[in-house]
């Protein structure tokens, strides 16, 4: 597998998002040159819905309504947590879909968003790697998921303050993509870039890239095992960038950033869970003074071994920092609606999912 290896720029737009300023100049070429100012801050303000652009000409509003079209096309949402974390499964252009999951905190709002249709990573305990890979989603694709997001967040009286690219998909095999998509999050809808979390399976190259990026955003590594024989099983990704490789480049992301490296842990039973686990990840993560966020596996139907006990996880965690480890255990969100971490695969569940269309 390489990184982009679809062609990095979309050739026509396929949704209002896709738009850059050049292509937006084109289509505006019979307007005054300010009309291109007001459209990109139209879409990139509180409503992205020309319609309600009162600064624009009626009759140029009717005719953006019609070619900035949506990516976007929502079938269902499903809420759990009183109403805290919010799942949607949208339609894409060709019928594709993917899934998006907002979570409100006390203190914060996070959205996270999916990069592809489907994953070709082929991890075997999340439901996303089960079903396989459809296509990368464009940059359009992926903003106008944040938009949807802080939009709905806005409605509740919260602001949208974080983005994780933890959903549908590897970003760094749709790296040119996703790149842009993290540019136009921070310029255009105002999140800093220590608020927006990139998340791999350990693809070398992406990372290597993303260390030379002038946004110094936070990198999250699905590690899950810190040994090359059992993660080459687990996370098959491994057999071509192996455990030592991941390390030197996540050593340079640290060194060159000096931002803080996390690594995410599916505590499984029986699998991952053990004291020797527990050693060799702590060897693995002290010298790149890496946080361990642990997540005690969600349930997915084609894998059938299950997560660790409450117990168990709190002695993993323990056991970490008595290593000398920083480690925090998530909390899981949305397990009932299929929205919690390796969970998300294009369907719905829950006992009311809310039908859009």
């Amino acid at each position: 597998m390489t990184v982009d290896a679809a062609p990095a720029r979309d050739p026509q737009p396929r949704s209002r998002y896709d738009f850059t300023r050049v292509q937006l100049g084109e289509l505006l070429a019979d307007q005054p040159r300010y009309r291109v100012d007001q459209v990109w801050q139209g879409l990139y303000g509180p409503n992205g819905d020309p319609e309600s652009w009162t600064n624009v000409p009626k009759a140029l509003r009717s005719r953006l309504s019609d070619v900035l079209a949506p990516a976007l096309t929502p079938l269902t949402e499903s809420v759990s947590d009183e109403g805290d974390t919010s799942k949607w499964l949208w339609s894409l252009h060709d019928g594709r879909q993917i899934e998006t999951v907002l979570m409100h905190y006390p203190d914060r709002s996070t959205v996270c968003i999916s990069s592809q249709a489907g994953c070709a990573m082929a991890c075997g305990f999340c439901a996303t790697g089960q079903a396989g890979f459809d296509r990368h989603l464009s940059t359009g694709e992926i903003v106008e998921q944040v938009v949807r997001a802080r939009a709905r967040a806005a409605e509740t009286g919260r602001r949208l303050s974080n983005v994780v690219f933890m959903g549908m998909g590897e970003p760094f095999a749709n790296y040119d993509r996703t790149w842009a998509a993290v540019e136009r999050i921070n310029d255009d809808l105002g999140l800093g870039a220590r608020h927006l979390t990139l998340s791999t399976v350990g693809v070398v190259p992406g990372i290597r890239r993303l260390t030379t990026e002038s946004l110094q955003v936070n990198l999250a590594v699905s590690l899950h095992v810190a040994n090359d024989d059992e993660r080459d099983v687990l996370v098959p990704i491994n057999r071509r960038y192996r455990l030592a490789e991941l390390a030197e480049a996540c050593a340079d992301y640290v060194e060159t950033t000096h931002r803080r490296l996390s690594f995410e842990w599916a505590l499984i039973h029986g699998v991952n869970d053990t004291d020797r686990h527990g050693r060799e990840l702590a060897d693995y993560a002290r010298p790149l003074r890496a946080h361990v966020n642990l997540i005690p596996l969600n349930p997915t139907p084609g894998y059938r071994v299950r997560g660790s006990t409450p117990d168990r996880v709190q002695a993993f965690a323990r056991h970490l920092r008595d290593l000398g480890v920083n480690a925090t255990i998530r909390r899981t969100r949305g397990t009932d609606i299929d929205a919690a971490c390796g969970q998300l695969r294009a369907t719905h569940s829950g006992s009311s999912p809310v039908e859009l269309i």
